[in-house]
This record gives C-alpha cells, structure tokens and sequence, in this order.
C-alpha cells in the first residue's frame, strides 16, 4: 500500500481533564503529515471537556469528532472500541489524552506501518511540576530546542531525552514473540481490518490495567506482530496520579489465560456494537 494514501485515525481516549486533552489536541493540529482525522473517545467526561472539545471542531484543520458515553466506571475499552468504530481511517493511532505528540508523530506511525504488523509506540514521562508548568503556561513541547531538550532532561523535568535527539529506521523492531515489554495503551497503532479481525478490545476488562496487552496478545495468536516504536514515535506524557487498580491482578490473569488458550477474539467488542454505534457528539469537517 502507497503510505502516502491511507487515512489514518487517531482515536484520542479522554477522561475530565480538559487542560491536558487540549495540549494533546494542538499538537494534533500541527502535525507535519495531514491525512488524517481525529476522533475523541470520551468515557464520561462532563461540560468542560464538551465545551473544549466542541470549540476545537469548529477550528480544526482535519475530521474530527467526538465519541461519548456515560460515565460508568473505568470503561477504556469499550471507549476505544466507539471511537473505532466512529473512525473511517485504513489504519488507527490510540493516543491518550494527556499525551502531547511531537509534530512527526503521525508522519512517523506511516512510516512504520506494514500489513500484518501492529506498532506499540513510545513515551517520555514529565514530571510533576514540568507538567503543571506546561498546563499553566501552555509550553509548546514540539518546539524545544536541543539545549531546552538537554537541560529538562538533567533539572528531571525529562524522564528521558536521548529518544527525542534520535530518530532510527525500521530495522531490527520486528518482535516475533509475544512481550509484555513496552506495550503502552497510551500510543499504539494497528490496521483495521485487524482490529476488527480480533473484534477490537476486550469491554469486559472492567477497571485500569491489561485491556492493551490483551489486544496485543490476541493479535498475536491472529498471526499479526508488532514493531516496536521506541526512536521514533516517542509522545510527552504529561504527569497525572495514577488510577485505581483494584481490578489490574484479575485483568492480568485473564491475559495469561489466553495466553495458553491462544485466545483470538474479544469477548466483547465491536461486533456487540453492530446495532449500537455511539453517534458523533461534534463535528468538524
């Protein structure tokens, strides 16, 4: 497939905090490669986010809409899986919203997809008070020089800087192993068609933890690998407390448990929204 083609969708999960899904949201609008389109996957988010979410349509430079439901829990897959299907893109970016992209982030998830491979990107972790400044101040992370780069990195704003100086070609990051190792929900990009090949995520991860690695897993046992994104999709994380994982040991359970049983399909996932499919909430054409 010519990679200069395909539309890419970037499914943008979000939860109440508006100030970060902003900052994630810009970045957006300047990214060096424009085909593509922006969908947000709200998991019960209230006004504010409506009210931001909804003025950014109305200035975007590309597709976006927005996907809600009710809040009813920790529902991350089931978010992602209405964001899929609101989606009209060949190929799917998940990003989290309060995560900042560097401007080649589309660019370089293209430049990485191949049939049959799924991609688990990378990520720089912000501290605390870097991100608060960020927040505050509205720092534009994509245009940090090197020395800005260097000196974040050693005042600890950074988690880490050598990914952000670096960018390296596809070679040697074809895993044809299942690794728990860098799967991040935070920044992942898969075909469709594969997606919906292993009915998307599982909706019956209920609470945080696994839902990503499960997708991994299953993809896996489909006969679909993954790349590893590290030196070149990298994303700023922006610092937030970390939710409540009550149900992570069971989630990680059900996992293993595919694992043996080379499990394919999700037990819930967007087959069961065939019917159901959340309308868009905003547009922006």
């Amino acid at each position: 497939m010519n990679n200069n083609n395909f539309l890419i969708s970037i499914v943008i999960a979000t939860y109440n905090w508006p100030e970060a899904l902003g900052a994630c949201i810009e970045a957006c609008f300047r990214q060096s490669d424009r085909n593509f389109e922006i969908i947000i996957a709200d998991d019960g988010s209230g006004e504010p986010t409506r009210a931001l979410v909804e003025e950014l349509c109305r200035r975007s430079p590309v597709p976006m809409r927005h996907v809600w439901q009710p809040d009813d829990g920790f529902r991350l897959a089931e978010s992602r899986n209405n964001g899929i299907l609101a989606a009209r893109g060949d190929y799917i970016i998940a990003l989290d919203g309060d995560c900042v992209p560097q401007r080649d982030f589309i660019a370089q998830h293209r430049r990485l997809a191949e049939p049959g491979f799924m991609v688990t990107g990378s990520r720089i972790l912000l501290s605390q008070a870097f991100s608060a400044r960020v927040l505050a101040e509205g720092l534009d992370l994509q245009s940090l020089t090197l020395g800005e780069k260097l000196r974040y990195r050693l005042q600890g704003g950074l988690g880490k800087a050598a990914q952000l100086l670096v960018k390296l070609p596809d070679i040697g990051r074809r895993r044809h192993r299942f690794s728990f190792r860098r799967i991040k929900g935070c920044n992942m990009a898969f075909w469709r068609s594969d997606l919906e090949s292993v009915n998307g995520f599982d909706e019956s991860f209920r609470g945080w933890g696994y839902e990503d690695s499960d997708v991994v897993a299953r993809l896996y046992h489909a006969g679909v690998l993954r790349k590893d994104g590290a030196y070149s999709t990298e994303i700023f994380h922006l610092w937030h407390r970390e939710a409540k994982r009550d149900q992570a040991s069971s989630n990680q359970h059900i996992v293993l448990e595919r694992m043996k049983d080379r499990t394919t399909q999700a037990a819930i996932g967007l087959r069961e929204h065939a019917n159901t499919q959340a309308a868009p909430a905003a547009v922006a054409k």
